[in-house]
């Protein structure tokens, strides 16, 4: 069965949506370990409470981004991931860090990428009167939030919308695709090559796979 190992920062309930689909068999592979860089992280306490091994690593006992990051792979490479997936994983990754997971290395994002990288995505689409939304899962690539799109959600913005009610009409949509991706990835269906995304042998648009 295949391994999976998963970076957050911070509540973890794309993790929790992770670790229920591998209990009822909806993603056939095992969560192996959990790691963030904030030991108060509440989802260390989920891998905790599903048995599965949680780390903490601070920045602040390392001398650069490139020493953590080399500490982290050492420590993520001694559960022999198949595959790296980021689920509220708050650090910008290293050169260093990409390369090892090259192809292996999933992130979701809440946004309709290529629009909004980076923070305040919300804010945002409220700021430009956007009437759609949504969340991006892709693989991780040296260009901020620029990795080839797999799986898109859309939500609508609705008039009066605060940035909280966005957000969980968004994170609902999350826990439905982010475990849908990595399920694909598990099961051979997807892969990264010539740096787009690929899906039972076809390339994916720009725009990954498009869920309304």
């Amino acid at each position: 069965m295949k391994r999976l190992v998963v970076l957050i920062s911070g509540n973890g309930s794309n993790l929790q949506a992770i670790l229920d689909a591998c209990q009822q068999g909806r993603i056939n592979a095992n969560t192996a370990a959990v790691f963030s860089n904030k030991a108060n992280a509440f989802g260390l306490e989920r891998a905790r409470s599903a048995g599965v091994a949680a780390h903490a690593l601070s920045a602040a006992d390392y001398e650069s981004r490139e020493a953590f990051d080399r500490q982290l792979i050492r420590e993520i490479d001694a559960y022999a991931p198949d595959l790296v997936v980021l689920a509220g994983y708050m650090r910008i990754l290293s050169p260093v860090f990409v390369a090892r997971y090259h192809d292996r290395l999933l992130n979701i994002h809440p946004s309709l990428l290529p629009k909004y990288p980076g923070l305040h995505t919300h804010r945002q689409a409220i700021a430009n009167g956007d009437s759609e939304h949504g969340t991006s899962v892709h693989f991780v690539t040296d260009q901020l939030d620029g990795g080839p799109v797999i799986l898109q959600a859309r939500v609508p913005v609705c008039s009066g919308d605060s940035e909280e009610e966005i957000a969980a009409r968004v994170q609902q949509q999350e826990h439905a695709i982010y475990p849908q991706v990595i399920s694909w990835f598990v099961e051979g269906r997807l892969m990264m090559r010539d740096n787009a995304a690929w899906l039972d042998g076809k390339p994916l648009p720009p725009q990954g796979y498009v869920i309304d």
